[in-house]
């Protein structure tokens, strides 16, 4: 993919972010937000509760959600989150991979790029 690419799916993001949020209805104010992940390597895929502001491990993936945002149920459906991903390696300093908003009905918009890792949002958490 290129440059150009990146720039382009980077800014559709943001302006399917701003539509969003404008809409009457969004609904804010998540505890957290219900990630799926996939290993590939071993073909697993697992679940991940990620709180805000609190990092949580996936592999050698740690995951910090700054905000999630869900349309309420009357409206289209639609959650995105505000997430930063950095593989943490024992032998070097931390990577940042991805920092920005995903969304669980286009994972492909502005999804992570890593060679064993795949991370998707399913929904935000909220008050219980």
């Amino acid at each position: 993919m290129g440059r150009a690419d990146s720039s382009f799916r980077r800014c559709l993001a943001h302006l399917a972010l701003v539509l969003l949020l404008l809409l009457p209805g969004t609904a804010k104010g998540a505890d957290g937000v219900l990630l799926q992940g996939l290993d590939k390597i071993t073909a697993r895929v697992s679940t991940i509760e990620a709180p805000i502001n609190k990092p949580v491990r996936f592999g050698s993936l740690e995951i910090t959600a700054l905000a999630c945002d869900k349309r309420p149920p009357e409206e289209l459906p639609e959650s995105a989150a505000h997430l930063i991903i950095r593989d943490i390696r024992p032998d070097e300093g931390p990577v940042k991979l991805f920092r920005g908003w995903m969304f669980a009905s286009s994972p492909a918009l502005s999804a992570l790029e890593h060679p064993v890792y795949d991370i998707w949002v399913l929904d935000c958490l909220n008050d219980r």
